[in-house]
């Protein structure tokens, strides 16, 4: 109906009849749910040798663990680490740069880094205590040419 008139969609006499369209189903958006992280946690066994405990953490970037409940805040968590390409990467890049595109030296540096910042919050989750992390952010800066610090943080938690 358009303006309170029927339009007839007939096909065109020209056109081949179409298939009936399918009918659309609503989308439910995803249910977040926390990523787990394992952390290796040195426990001292019998004299010489270390015994490891496997530790869960459950990491968000929402202020809650979906289904679970806060039960004691431990602080901010922290990891970062500083990285840089080697000159040859530089050059390549400075190349690629001048005609556009990405810059896959640079991507694959963000990701290590980024992957390693990660663990070191983890890490310092679990020396707190903390069986979660929540509203994890991450923030980079320049320190030096070429060499950039990748910045992870968020509120080390107990949930139950």
């Amino acid at each position: 109906m358009l303006n309170g008139q029927v339009l007839d969609m007939q096909p065109h006499p020209d056109q081949a009849p179409q298939p009936a369209p399918k009918p659309v189903q609503a989308m439910q958006p995803p249910s977040p749910q926390p990523a787990i992280q394992q952390v290796q946690e040195g426990k001292s066994g019998q004299p010489g040798q270390p015994v490891q405990a496997t530790v869960q953490i459950a990491l968000s970037n929402i202020e809650t663990i979906p289904g679970r409940t806060i039960q004691q805040s431990l602080g901010i968590a922290t990891g970062s680490t500083v990285r840089a390409k080697h000159i040859g990467k530089d050059i390549l890049a400075g190349f690629k740069n001048i005609v556009g595109g990405e810059l896959k030296g640079y991507t694959e540096l963000l990701t290590e880094a980024r992957n390693q910042a990660l663990e070191r919050l983890v890490a310092d989750a679990a020396a707190r205590g903390a069986n979660a992390v929540v509203n994890i952010r991450f923030a980079t800066s320049s320190v030096a040419g070429g060499a950039a610090e990748l910045f992870a943080y968020g509120t080390a938690v107990i949930v139950v």
